[in-house]
């Protein structure tokens, strides 16, 4: 895993918005834990039993040290997080209000890593997260990194998250997708980076821009393979927290294909620990592991969408959870 680490503190209530002017309001729980679309897709790979390295910068102070304490208590190897010294380590509030939050995020350190400080990779696959939050550090050697390894034998992946500039990248951005294997974005970042209106004609450009596997996050509605479908869903779970979900589709999604699975049954197990991982607060709260991801993904459904029903369901989820 390579991409963004950082302590997450996760606010809750059923009003979390601050009120300026010196108003103190009380709120249902904070918790400060494992953040980071990297760290959280990390942890979550390794509780499903996969093996799993953290490329990473984090700073030479309390909030670096917490980082790397709980992410080798998860079984993550940290060997590789790099540890500058006299910067800061990224840190990230999270304000939840159970299906839908707001994100406010300092990035400090995390914005120095570059493909340099990616070593030489003994792996079976490459997944880069958050592309967006490093774009200027990581991004001007993201295609070539994920050309090599891809030469070396591994498969890719890239989740981009949320661009909070709105810029939605360039030919930077289209060049490393280029190299990557599979293309997980949310639906919002799905249109944000196509320019498209809605699910399925971001899809179409999207391969048009050489993608070569794609698969669209939908939240609660499950995910679409493709450009056609098939929409892989699963039983609905009632959310406690939807933070981190996406990351821990990523994590199910790659373990699956990894043992071979084919994409939608791979699609399938991501969306059964994206769905579990909303039990508890946090990206890494729940601990979803191998056998209950399985039986939920035993569950799932798969059709195939024409464009109308992608849009109306959109449509009629528009007040729904946050997509993952």
């Amino acid at each position: 895993m390579v991409g963004d680490c950082n302590p997450d503190l996760v606010i809750t209530g059923s009003d979390v918005t601050p009120a300026f002017g010196q108003a103190e309001k009380l709120v249902d729980s904070m918790s400060l834990m494992i953040g980071g679309s990297a760290a959280i897709t990390a942890v979550a790979a390794a509780r499903l039993g996969l093996r799993v390295a953290l490329v990473a910068a984090v700073g030479d102070d309390p909030a670096g040290d917490l980082m790397l304490s709980l992410l080798a208590d998860a079984g993550v190897d940290t060997r590789t997080v790099l540890v500058r010294p006299g910067l800061p380590t990224g840190m990230t509030a999270v304000l939840s209000a159970g299906a839908d939050r707001a994100i406010l995020t300092a990035a400090g350190v995390m914005t120095s890593l570059s493909a340099a400080d990616v070593p030489p990779l003994h792996a079976r696959h490459l997944h880069v997260s958050s592309y967006f939050l490093l774009e200027r550090s990581l991004g001007p050697g993201l295609a070539g990194l994920l050309a090599a390894a891809r030469g070396r034998g591994l498969t890719t992946s890239v989740d981009t998250n949320y661009d909070p500039a709105g810029r939605w990248g360039d030919g930077q951005l289209r060049a490393a997708l280029a190299e990557t294997n599979v293309f997980l974005p949310n639906e919002a970042e799905a249109l944000g980076i196509s320019g498209e209106p809605d699910v399925a004609k971001a899809a179409a450009a999207l391969s048009s821009m050489g993608v070569r596997g794609l698969v669209t996050k939908l939240g609660a509605r499950g995910a679409l393979c493709g450009t056609d479908g098939p929409l892989v869903s699963v039983p609905a779970v009632e959310p406690a927290d939807t933070t981190g979900a996406g990351d821990c589709f990523n994590a199910g999604l790659i373990a699956g294909l990894l043992d071979g699975l084919e994409l939608p049954r791979a699609v399938a197990l991501g969306c059964a620990v994206g769905a579990l991982s909303t039990a508890a607060v946090g990206g890494t709260g729940a601990m979803v592991d191998r056998a209950a991801a399985e039986a939920l993904a035993a569950h799932a459904d798969q059709s195939w969408p024409t464009t109308a029903l992608v849009q109306r369901r959109c449509q009629d989820d528009n007040n729904g959870p946050t997509p993952q």
